[in-house]
């Protein structure tokens, strides 16, 4: 899996009070919980861009105060109105425990419904999976090659090495959708 730095300053005050401080500096606080103490410090918003915006899941490791911590973000909160960041959890990862984290779904492939005039369907965008931080995958590929029309593929059909899905198995990743021009193949085919 990928990782990304990010450079942060440590917080010594807390609270709701101290929280606004740090924005009005143009920082945004964030926090990192569990396996040890919690830190609370403050990122540049510019450094956590390419983490917030994109369909990837990262890696992080945090350099605080000279001390490098590997995270795995859990948490954003924006603004209601405007499109900004106000606070960010992180959850440190740790060596030999599993870490449950969002991982991008990538469809490879040409379904044998689509070949005849359905319409292939991307349910669900990331799955949550849980596995030792250095078995997680950048993606998980589904072949879609054996889709029919009015087929789905769900969480419990695949089945991946080292990988435990959180998402519950009854959940729909793909399916390839009846559309008209598959009805009208069908029928002629009869």
């Amino acid at each position: 899996m990928k990782t990304i730095q990010i450079n942060a300053v440590k917080r010594n005050e807390y609270g709701k009070k101290a929280a606004k401080a740090v924005r009005r500096e143009g920082l945004i606080p964030a926090v990192l919980y569990g396996g040890g103490e919690t830190v609370s410090f403050s990122v540049d918003p510019k450094s956590v861009k390419p983490l917030i915006y994109t369909p990837n899941s990262y890696i992080v490791e945090l350099t605080i105060d000279g001390k490098v911590e590997k995270a795995v973000l859990r948490d954003t909160q924006f603004h209601p109105v405007r499109e900004e960041i106000l606070h960010m959890d992180f959850l440190r990862v740790q060596e030999g425990k599993p870490v449950a984290i969002a991982i991008p779904v990538r469809l490879t492939g040409n379904a044998e419904g689509v070949k005849i005039g359905g319409k292939l369907v991307l349910s669900a965008r990331k799955l949550v999976v849980s596995a030792l931080v250095d078995k997680l995958p950048d993606e998980i590929v589904v072949d879609v090659t054996p889709l029919g029309v009015g087929k789905t593929i769900f969480v419990g059909d695949l089945k991946f090495e080292d990988l435990k899905f959180v998402t519950p198995a009854t959940t729909a990743v793909c399916a390839v959708r009846v559309t008209r021009a598959s009805r009208g193949a069908e029928n002629a085919g009869r």
